[in-house]
């Protein structure tokens, strides 16, 4: 669905919103209204217009191809370092949804939405399994209020609200907004939360929500973030979450205050530790999946780890497609829980009891738990060993002498 345009060019409200009789403009029509939009040469525009309009008819009359070109646009400048700090890479996202696994009731909020990656994915997955049995009210929730998304970042915002109109979201709750300050005041209002929030931010200690700083008290946005995740989720809601490595073990009084809300307020699924390289090429930052649901009264029992070595790409620069690669393995053992009781510390994955954590100070780190398994080595006698290393001692002796031979010659 294309935007339609006014006598003057610009974009024009779409004619079937449903907050135009409120006098509200669509989330495309409000971002993209003042973007400058610059054209080369005429030339230039009628090959490229006449480019598009063959491949238009030929390869990509249904909505979701010209989705997916868009994403692959996104792609490509994440890839060449423009606007790459903003977009997760989608295997990743697609995994964190599959995890979650959001049904056409759900209400998905991405407080740090970036381009509306994990808000795609998320589409993405309710049209594969649900499309074919939706009702009408769960097609208007899902072109509507079913995908809420907030960036402090115009040109984001921009993106995001093209991205989902592409993706046949036509009317999502986009908004500028500064999530963590007191100016945001959602509270109990979703069922899914998706995000990769700022890592290692800062943020003016006066506009951030009290009520965020009541959970942990800091300036980090990696552990607001998660704070926020837990207000604005309904009870029962689910998060599945990125992180870096330091909100697992930071020994500080915030990083320690929120590992233990997790724990002891609600219910901690899982900890999936992912390669430093997943990030590549602009980013090389250790980082891990935190899945929990929204309880407020506690009932994490027992932890899932999971020690994530391969996402089928190569770790370097590069990220070029190999065989090694353990989402699959991570979706299914995930909804299949309990046939990971029995697994050891030694495994790729295992469970570890709330008393163990506690005890820990709390401390989600893989590492702290995994158990190696070492193999042992035989070898030789010594004396069996000095007498092969005089033995080619003698070798190297008589080869040298055979060579000045042929020298003298």
């Amino acid at each position: 669905m294309l935007p339609d345009f006014d006598e003057n060019g610009e974009v024009a409200v779409i004619a079937d919103d449903p907050a135009k009789e409120n006098g509200v403009q669509s989330a495309f029509s409000r971002f993209m209204k003042d973007a400058l939009f610059e054209l080369p040469t005429a030339e230039v525009v009628t090959k490229v217009i006449t480019g598009l309009e063959d491949l238009y008819q030929h390869d990509i009359e249904d909505q979701d191809m010209q989705g997916d070109i868009y994403e692959y646009m996104l792609g490509k400048a994440a890839s060449s370092g423009t606007n790459g700090q903003f977009r997760t890479p989608k295997h990743i996202r697609d995994m964190m949804v599959e995890l979650l696994a959001p049904t056409p009731d759900d209400s998905i909020c991405d407080p740090a939405c970036g381009t509306a990656g994990f808000l795609i994915s998320a589409a993405e997955y309710i049209r594969g399994k649900f499309e074919h049995n939706m009702s009408d009210e769960q097609w208007a929730h899902f072109q509507s209020t079913a995908f809420s998304g907030f960036d402090t970042d115009m040109t984001m915002l921009r993106i995001s609200a093209m991205n989902l109109m592409l993706h046949g979201i036509t009317h999502p709750v986009i908004d500028y907004k500064n999530s963590v300050s007191e100016k945001n005041t959602i509270d109990s209002e979703y069922t899914v939360c998706l995000a990769n929030p700022p890592f290692k931010g800062t943020v003016d200690v006066e506009t951030i929500s009290t009520s965020l700083k009541a959970v942990t008290n800091t300036k980090k946005t990696e552990l607001l973030f998660i704070a926020l995740f837990l207000r604005m989720l309904k009870k029962g809601g689910r998060c599945a979450c990125i992180v870096p490595d330091g909100v697992l073990f930071g020994s500080s009084k915030a990083h320690k205050a929120m590992r233990k809300e997790l724990v002891e307020n609600h219910t901690l699924q899982a900890v999936i530790s992912m390669p430093s390289g997943v990030f590549k090429p602009y980013a090389g930052v250790s980082t891990a999946i935190l899945v929990f649901i929204k309880t407020g009264a506690g009932g994490t029992e027992d932890v899932w780890f999971y020690d994530m070595q391969a996402d089928g790409f190569s770790l370097d620069d590069k990220r070029s497609e190999v065989q090694e690669n353990d989402i699959p393995d991570i979706i299914e053992r995930f909804h299949h829980l309990d046939g990971e009781k029995e697994r050891k510390r030694t495994e790729q994955s295992f469970f570890v009891p709330k008393q163990e954590i506690i005890d820990n100070g709390y401390d989600l780190s893989i590492n702290k738990y995994k158990e190696i398994e070492y193999v042992p080595v035989e070898y030789p006698p010594s004396e069996e060993i000095i007498a092969n290393i005089e033995a080619l001692e003698l070798e190297i002796q008589k080869n040298l002498a055979e060579l000045k031979d042929m020298l003298k010659e």
